[in-house]
């Protein structure tokens, strides 16, 4: 089971950036420029210390929350998706005129139970 997915459509948009750019890492962002949505970065322009968690890996791409945000979001299932329009963040997608968004869902039962026995 995994925290996080991909849409179809954001997967296209990764690809490319991984041809451009190279190593990436997404980041959640807390609210900072384009709200709370997900970055992607160049994976040396991203600087990650013990307050940043592992939620899962797409398309090779790291994917991290700080852990004070993820408390609020424990308990979702996150799916990383695209939209037409700029967002006012330094995420690499922007120059394409497009942006990451994320669609959350609660976690069911079965995946609650899940990742609550991985922690212990």
């Amino acid at each position: 089971m995994e925290r996080v997915a991909i849409t179809e459509n954001a997967s296209k948009v990764v690809e490319e950036l991984k041809e451009k750019f190279g190593e990436l890492i997404f980041h959640q962002s807390g609210g900072c420029c384009d709200g709370s949505s997900p970055m992607i970065f160049e994976k040396e322009d991203m600087y990650l210390d013990e307050s940043d968690i592992l939620m899962g890996n797409l398309l090779g791409v790291n994917f991290y929350m700080n852990k004070d945000q993820f408390e609020y979001w424990k308990h979702t299932h996150l799916t990383v998706d695209i939209t037409e329009g700029r967002g006012a963040s330094f995420s690499l997608e922007i120059p394409m005129g497009v942006r990451f968004i994320i669609h959350s869902r609660m976690l069911t039962p079965e995946e609650e139970a899940y990742f609550n026995a991985k922690a212990e």
